[in-house]
């Protein structure tokens, strides 16, 4: 990588500033948050595209799947190395190329613009007097700068429409933001408790029922359902760019006010992804015989572990095809993310949610550097106590790849990534630490005499 020093420069400076704005409290207007960091995002992206190193999937994965879609081809099918997602994304990669802009700026050019648009909606998830400094915080965040100008991985692609879902899903104001205790079962409660009926005897089904009467419109129900089916399309959205914000949609449902718009979410949600699904014929030329193979491309994840976290100790730091550790890997996931649902489950959905994101990076076992922007624009949103560390220290350990490691030949990068993926375990405890452990009830009394702290706690 030839402009490593300058990319370095200003990921630490970067760092730094932001630090400092937390320990001064300044809340700048978001236009300077936004400016700040559509500067540092243009000035990277430029560096990048002129650079001699390019990444290896961004050229051989990305741009083969934007050049189907020029060819009126399907890009799952057709594209070296293949696109493992739905095509959405290639469909504007084709589009760029088609204007003739470059490919160099044109892939990483959807990121970008991604990426700038997750700082104001970091503002809006975070809430709260401190919204602006969250949004510049996210603006300066170094890993957003690696995986999107750098790297031009779609990772901000399906944050910007999983957050955008978030946002929508909590509507305007600052609402009570109740975990699933006391939205469900409490709600339940009280209106058992207005129709005269004791709570140790609850009529579930018929009509009168609690599930009838959860159904039944009620007033303000066209606007929940009008906000629970916008929700549900932008989380359709981030599941067209990318599988994995499947983890976003329990929180998104928690924060929609009711069954119904739940309902709505949950069936535009999925009606997205089939849409891009079905118009495949139309739109990339995919014969209706080839439509299983589609799915097929898309299911089909090889398990490649080794590159970070616990597995690397089992393959000596280098990439291996290991279905043992993949299946462990992937039933630990499950366990792990249940788990934290059921701990979680009085708290903010906010908080649910980076809980479920971060237990995902401890366990995981096969995880891509961009992986760990997953969590950030949530984390950034609500801080925790440890939430600095786990971000400088994924940071650095993701430029050591992408700036120190991309200067040698091909023999050197393989003895330091296998140093390199192995050093990675020590981010899971910091990662764990990182969790939201302070707020897994979000009913919970405000500790006694400590106000700021309590009101830091559910507006940050």
């Amino acid at each position: 990588m030839d402009y490593a020093v300058l990319t370095g420069i200003v990921l630490v400076a970067g760092v730094l500033f932001a630090l400092v704005a937390q320990w001064r409290d300044w809340r700048p207007p978001l236009a300077v948050a936004l400016a700040v960091g559509i500067a540092v995002r243009l000035l990277i992206m430029y560096t990048s595209a002129i650079d001699s190193w390019q990444p290896v999937d961004f050229v051989e994965s990305f741009k083969p799947a934007g050049e189907a879609v020029l060819r009126g081809e399907d890009p799952v099918l057709a594209s070296e190395g293949g696109w493992h997602f739905l095509p959405t994304i290639p469909y504007v990669y084709g589009i760029l190329l088609w204007l003739g802009i470059p490919w160099e700026y044109a892939g990483r050019l959807v990121t970008v613009v991604a990426d700038i648009a997750l700082i104001p909606l970091v503002a809006k998830l975070a809430g709260g007097p401190k919204a602006n400094l969250r949004a510049l915080q996210y603006a300066l965040n170094p890993l957003a700068l690696l995986v999107a100008c750098v790297h031009g991985q779609v990772e901000p692609v399906a944050l910007v429409f999983g957050v955008a879902a978030f946002v929508v899903a909590r509507g305007p104001g600052e609402p009570e933001r109740p975990g699933i205790t006391t939205d469900v079962v409490g709600r339940v409660r009280a209106g058992v408790a207005a129709y005269g009926v004791k709570t140790s005897a609850v009529r579930v089904l018929g009509r009168g029922g609690m599930l009838h009467r959860a159904l039944t419109p009620g007033p303000g129900d066209r606007a929940h359902l009008k906000r629970g089916a916008l929700a549900g399309v932008l989380m359709g959205l981030a599941l067209c760019a990318k599988s994995w914000p499947v983890w976003l949609v329990p929180g998104m449902l928690l924060l929609l006010p009711n069954l119904r718009s739940r309902i709505a979410a949950l069936f535009t949600t999925g009606a997205v992804p089939l849409f891009f699904f079905v118009t495949l014929p139309v739109f990339a030329g995919t014969a209706i015989d080839e439509l299983p193979k589609v799915i097929d491309t898309i299911r089909s994840i090889r398990p490649i572990v080794g590159e970070y976290g616990w597995t690397p100790w089992f393959t000596g730091g280098d990439w291996a095809l290991r279905d043992d550790l993949a299946s462990f890997g992937t039933n630990l996931i499950y366990v792990c993310v249940i788990a934290a649902i059921l701990v979680w489950r009085r708290a903010d959905p906010i908080d649910m949610t980076t809980a479920i994101l971060l237990i995902f990076m401890v366990v995981t076992p096969r995880l891509g550097a961009q992986y760990l922007l997953w969590f950030m624009p949530f984390l950034v949103a609500r801080p925790t106590r440890f939430a600095w560390p786990a971000i400088i220290a994924v940071s650095f350990w993701a430029g050591y790849g992408y700036l120190y490691m991309t200067q040698f030949d091909t023999d050197t990068w393989w003895h330091l990534h296998s140093l390199w993926s192995r050093a990675s375990i020590v981010l899971l405890p910091i990662l764990l630490l990182a969790m939201p452990w302070g707020r897994r009830d979000a009913t919970a009394p405000s500790p006694a005499g400590s106000p700021e702290q309590a009101k830091v706690i559910s507006a940050a």
